[in-house]
């Protein structure tokens, strides 16, 4: 009887084999049980940092096609495409970007982010289909998710993305995977073998979770979406975010709290613009017609005032 060739495949992969360290696992005490999985889950950031560079290129990459009008593209299956959808949605909020600037898509569809959709992350031509739904274009940019790096399903966007002169990147965790090969740039964070053989939701999901946190608010960052360590493009559309865009304002400009509600009334509840005010002196109106000249960069803004 021939050998399984997919079975052949996952032997060779990192993230699919057993961890010496957790073996008896079934046989420790809860607390014990809980020690094993704090103690690999402190490798996953180490496991990252080799990675830095390649996720700095990334970076530069997707702030390059914000800069021409293109979209940042999450694509992946299962906890990966979770991941993805989850990191685009929460742009929004955070950082006050248009809904279809930074965008996830999971094999199955929505469907697939609470429910298994038997087969998705095999179908190749699904890919490429939802990826033509969205009018995926030469100046967006891709980015690959699969701790696995052999998903075919992603590969075959990735494979999309560079046949259309579109910018790819991969994230996985397993060195010279197929899909990191194919990417232009390739992220990858060996973890090592998971607390749970093959269980990727678990050491290499919450790698894929750092790396996109990285990639999306360096990106907002590079784009002026912050004034030093603060989100001032929060978006303020309930009572905790309105808070918050008080908050900034207040830790922005060493205001009190009557100086900061005001001036975000004036801004119409927008914090960077009520922040360019208290720092200048300046009305809304002024504000934010030089916070457009200086395409949003708060810091810049000041000094073309001060100038």
């Amino acid at each position: 009887m021939d050998n399984n060739p997919l079975l052949d495949e996952l032997y060779t992969i990192l993230s699919e084999t057993r961890n010496n360290g957790t073996i008896d696992i079934d046989l420790l005490s809860t607390e014990d049980i809980l020690k094993k999985i704090n103690e690999e889950d402190q490798k996953v950031a180490l496991a990252i940092k080799p990675a830095l560079q390649a996720i700095a290129k990334a970076v530069d990459a997707i702030v390059n096609s914000f800069n021409n009008q293109g979209r940042l593209v999450y694509i992946g299956a299962g906890t990966s495409g979770r991941l993805g959808v989850l990191d685009a949605v929460e742009c929004v909020p955070t950082f006050s970007v248009p809904k279809d600037m930074v965008i996830g898509i999971i094999a199955g569809g929505e469907k697939a982010i609470k429910d298994a959709v038997e087969g998705a992350e095999d179908n190749q031509d699904a890919a490429i289909a939802d990826l033509k739904a969205i009018k995926f274009n030469s100046k967006d940019i891709l980015v690959g998710i699969a701790a696995s790096g052999r998903t075919p399903y992603v590969i075959s966007a990735v494979k999309y993305a560079n046949a259309i002169g579109a910018k790819s990147v991969a994230i996985n965790c397993n060195p010279n995977s197929p899909l990191g090969r194919e990417a232009h740039i390739d992220i990858c964070a060996p973890v090592g073998p998971e607390i749970l053989t093959g269980s990727t939701r678990l050491k290499s999901g919450t790698a894929q979770k750092l790396v996109l946190n990285m990639l999306s608010t360096a990106s907002m960052i590079k784009i002026g979406k912050t004034y030093q360590n603060l989100m001032v493009d929060v978006n303020a559309s309930n009572q905790k975010l309105y808070a918050r865009a008080v908050l900034i304002v207040m830790q922005a400009t060493d205001c009190d709290e009557k100086t900061a509600t005001t001036a975000l009334q004036q801004a119409d509840n927008e914090a960077k613009v009520a922040i360019m005010m208290i720092l200048t002196n300046s009305s809304a109106a002024e504000a934010t017609s030089l916070l457009q000249k200086s395409k949003g960069f708060l810091r810049k803004a000041v000094e073309i005032k001060v100038a």
